[in-house]
């Protein structure tokens, strides 16, 4: 019969006898034993997944998470220590849903007493809603818990951080079509290019006339060194050479500081 048409009492008999005959099976018979206790029983591991429903993640990656831990408490357990195999799988499952939860749905990781009580919380939240039949407050949550309310309240606020929203989703409130994206803050090109000419333009201004020519050929005009040479009747060499020396003599009117270069007086 479909392990879902099964009673409590039934899964548990069924259960008590497939282990109890797997002890003394062969392997591939003991193996096949235990598949039909896990197939028996992955009711019970997908009911206890539903408990972490609504908390970011989807209910087939819990269900498989809480299956692979059932499969691993049947493997390991022992029915020389007991007949109710659920009194050891079931804080196994519960065990590996809450580890899931703390070490690898975190996108941004809160505090490990944070990432703890989360579940706890949740957990109060909809049992004092069933009992007082309005959501609870922050402090009744705080007193079932045992903990202060800006636990709880910090709690809430990282409840989104397994699956923050995506920078591309439409911000709420604004107007349609921008997402978040849209509202970061950019560096405007022209800040870069302004504060160069902020700083620049006082030393160009100390500079010779013929030194500021050859500025403009060679950076504004983007004239090669020998045609800047053969414009000014001097060699390539000696266009390398006033470049560097009025190179140096800017960053010297900058900085205050003059770095080490090679001059030649250019003929």
């Amino acid at each position: 019969m479909p392990a879902t048409t099964v009673t409590t009492d039934e899964r548990k008999q069924r259960t008590a006898a497939l282990l109890a005959e797997a002890v003394d099976a062969e392997p591939a018979d003991r193996a096949r034993l235990l598949d039909e206790v896990i197939v028996l029983n992955i009711p019970v591991a997908h009911a206890l997944a539903s408990r972490y429903r609504n908390r970011g993640q989807a209910r087939d990656e819990l269900e498989q998470v809480a299956c692979l831990a059932l499969t691993r408490a049947v493997q390991n357990f022992d029915p020389a220590r007991g007949d109710d195999l659920l009194v050891f799988a079931v804080p196994s499952i519960l065990g590996e849903l809450k580890r899931y939860f703390r070490d690898i749905t975190w996108t941004i990781r809160p505090p490990r007493r944070l990432q703890e009580l989360r579940p706890r919380v949740t957990e109060a939240e909809e049992r004092l809603t069933q009992l007082l039949g309005r959501p609870p407050r922050p402090q009744e949550l705080a007193d079932d818990l045992g903990c202060t309310t800006e636990d709880v309240l910090e709690s809430y606020e990282c409840a989104t951080l397994s699956s923050p929203d995506s920078l591309h989703e439409t911000a709420p409130g604004g107007d349609a079509g921008f997402s978040w994206i849209d509202r970061l803050a950019t560096d405007e090109v022209g800040y870069d290019r302004s504060e160069a000419i902020a700083v620049l333009a006082p030393a160009c201004k100390r500079l010779k006339e013929r030194d500021r020519k050859i500025l403009r050929m060679r950076f504004y005009e983007q004239k090669t060194q020998q045609q800047i040479a053969d414009e000014l009747g001097v060699t390539q060499v000696q266009v390398s050479r006033l470049l560097q020396r009025i190179l140096t003599d800017l960053r010297t009117s900058i900085t205050g500081r003059r770095g080490r270069t090679t001059t030649t007086k250019a003929a």
